[in-house]
């Protein structure tokens, strides 16, 4: 097998029969050489806005393959060999008692996936219900404004990242192929298969549900158990080692190693592991406001006309700073929704969410400052009280509703009174407020310099109806629980995982951390 780059197809002439033709073009071999081809990697060349091209890398079975490499000498032509995800399991310590994850979001998912499918039985507790009964429950929040405090956005199975626009990308280098081991996972269990390839893959909310029903089944289906609705209340330590965990204050269970994967929304669990003197410390985060545009338009931007209704939607990432803040786009949603993503009484927090298809009318993006001690304080839960004050003021603007205001009133600090162009497209109900009255003066200011920055980058960014909504509270974690270098806390037998415990940032990471640790009790129990 060869490794073939830089297959280049202009957009509105890409298909199969073009793909074979750019293919014997770069290897200038013959149609009946080639035996059989895959693509592994698609990207975008979009710096030309007149001829916008697909970027293809595909692996290609050929005939007389040594004696091809032998004369070859295009650098984008090299020799391939499959390389896959191995677990290491060396442990030789027994493990007498139970392996529990707390969590099932990627991060306990794919700690109990790894850790099945080498032999071991762990136990997922998760504090919501599972993902059918969580629809329905999401659902009659939105629609009534009912909240169930341990079944909503935030909490239950999948994580939070089940109610968004189930992003893959990641920034983080991975030399183990377990990100493979993760998108081949994830197809395993009915994901669509473009995202082993796509620059910029995603499965949306609507698929991934199925997935993670899937994951589910094939857990248990190898060993694993799962028990719902079971909230981790409390430990117990002997000689600063775990000996047993407490399940809604009432049942006790013996347990040898602990896998933290707790969303960063559990905040319940961080007081308690502080009680516990579990050894955490504050992690800097960053807040800020959620804004939509029509998708058309984003499109238009970034593609040009000519091709705005070819490439579908298009997603987008800005930054910029402030007097020393970064000021950014994150959890960006093509064709999507604005959601209410509550989880506490009286407290309002929203994201953003997708289908697989984005198809709805608008694009939205979360427009966010980064913040630190300064600005909520030094001691530990500092940063969760500074969320909770947000939260707390976004709830009482409009009553619980999800309180919005048009980019031009922002900037005058009047309160809108009509929409514009651009039309909401949210989950939950919501109404005009003054989003000036979330933040201070110097985190207002900064949102509104870089709207108007990033609509030099993106043209009507920064247009008077776009619609802006609140709060962004919970972009990570604000608190990381310490561990080693071998993922273990201060306790032994606890081990922090995933976003939650501050080592991971969107569903690729924590999954990929989740991984790492289930490597962790590899090398330890048997």
């Amino acid at each position: 097998m060869i490794k073939v780059r830089q297959i280049k197809i202009e957009v509105l002439k890409d298909n199969e029969e073009a793909k074979l033709k750019a293919l014997l073009n770069k290897t200038k071999l013959k149609k009946e050489n080639i035996n059989n081809y895959k693509i592994t990697k698609q990207s975008l060349d979009a710096r030309c806005k007149n001829n916008i091209l697909y970027v293809y890398e595909m692996i290609v079975d050929i005939k007389n393959e040594n004696e091809y490499l032998k004369n070859n000498k295009n650098k984008d032509i090299t020799y391939y060999e499959e390389e896959q995800y191995t677990f290491e399991h060396s442990g030789t310590k027994d493990i007498n008692d139970n392996i529990v994850i707390v969590g099932s979001g990627p991060a306990g998912l794919f700690a109990a996936y790894t850790l099945v499918e080498n032999g071991y039985k762990p136990l997922i507790i998760e504090r919501g219900k599972k993902i059918e009964e969580r629809i329905i429950d999401v659902e009659n929040f939105w629609n009534n404004n009912i909240l169930n405090k341990n079944s909503n956005v935030q909490f239950g199975e999948g994580g939070a990242g089940t109610f968004s626009d189930g992003k893959l990308n990641t920034l983080i280098k991975d030399s183990n192929n377990r990100m493979k081991k993760v998108f081949n996972t994830f197809v395993e269990c009915c994901a669509p298969n473009e995202i082993l390839y796509s620059y910029k893959p995603h499965i949306g909310t609507d698929k991934l549900r199925k997935v993670i029903i899937n994951m589910r089944n094939k857990i248990i289906n190898m060993g694993g158990t799962f028990l719902y609705n079971s909230t981790l209340t409390n430990l117990i330590i002997e000689k600063n080692e775990l000996k047993k965990i407490v399940i809604n204050n009432e049942k006790e269970i013996n347990c040898n190693a602990l896998i933290l994967a707790i969303g960063h929304s559990a905040r319940d669990t961080f007081e308690m592991l502080l009680k516990n003197n579990i050894e955490m410390q504050n992690k800097p985060f960053a807040v800020g406001l959620r804004i939509a545009h029509n998708q058309s338009m984003i499109n238009e931007s970034q593609y040009g006309e000519k091709y705005a209704k070819v490439l579908g939607s298009s997603s987008y990432k800005l930054t910029n700073q402030v007097n020393g803040r970064g000021v950014y786009t994150f959890c960006m949603c093509p064709g999507g929704f604005v959601v209410n993503a509550s989880s506490e009484e009286n407290r309002l927090v929203i994201n953003g969410m997708s289908n697989y298809k984005r198809d709805e009318l608008t694009a939205n993006s979360a427009i966010i400052v980064t913040i630190n001690e300064k600005d909520y304080g030094t001691n530990l839960l500092d940063g969760v009280k500074y969320q909770r004050l947000l939260e707390e003021k976004a709830y009482n603007l409009c009553n619980g509703k999800i309180p919005i205001q048009l980019f031009k009133d922002y900037k005058d600090n009047t309160i809108s009174k009509k929409f514009g162009n651009v039309l909401p497209v949210i989950k939950g109900k919501y109404d005009f407020a003054n989003l000036n009255e979330l933040f201070s003066q110097e985190i207002n200011n900064a949102l509104k310099e870089t709207i108007i920055t990033f609509g030099k980058k993106i043209k009507g960014f920064d247009s008077d109806d776009a619609i802006l909504a609140g709060v962004e509270s919970r972009t990570s974690s604000p608190i990381k629980i310490i561990r080693d270098d071998n993922f273990e806390s201060n306790i032994k037998g606890i081990f922090p995982c995933g976003e939650g415990a501050g080592y991971a940032g969107g569903i690729t990471s924590a999954a990929i951390d989740g991984i790492k640790v289930a490597e962790a009790i590899g090398k330890i129990y048997k």
